[in-house]
């Protein structure tokens, strides 16, 4: 089974900009598709953004469009979220996921990375 190896996070004012990278190691299939998904303390794991790795458009939450963007390597083994405009309301470990069972949006990938925390604070 693959593994995913997240990176970027950390400590950010209002305003500014984060990338976060979720690298597929140990790939023994090829991945349809990716996403990263965000937990906020004491709230439920919610959904961000997903790419197909094979092309088309991406998915995002309402909450995050305009601000953010999902992409992906020409080798299709890192997806990328390029977050902008970040607020404190952002602030949540972000989850990279992989090969859901069903659609883009639900959190039942089959694959997950251990998380990266993302704070935005003044």
């Amino acid at each position: 089974q693959a593994q995913l190896v997240e990176s970027g996070g950390g400590l950010v004012q209002p305003g500014g900009s984060l990338r976060l990278s979720c690298a597929v190691a140990e790939r023994t299939f090829n991945i349809a598709t990716m996403g990263w998904f965000r937990q906020a303390p004491g709230k439920e794991r919610e959904f961000v953004a997903a790419h197909r790795m094979g092309g088309g458009s991406p998915y995002y939450a309402e909450s995050v469009k305009g601000r953010f963007t999902i992409s992906r390597d020409n080798a299709r083994t890192t997806v990328y979220l390029q977050m902008n405009s970040l607020k404190p309301e952002d602030t949540a470990v972000y989850y990279c996921a992989a090969d859901p069972q069903s659609t883009p949006y639900n959190s039942d990938y089959r694959i997950w990375g251990q998380g990266t925390q993302v704070t935005v604070s003044a």
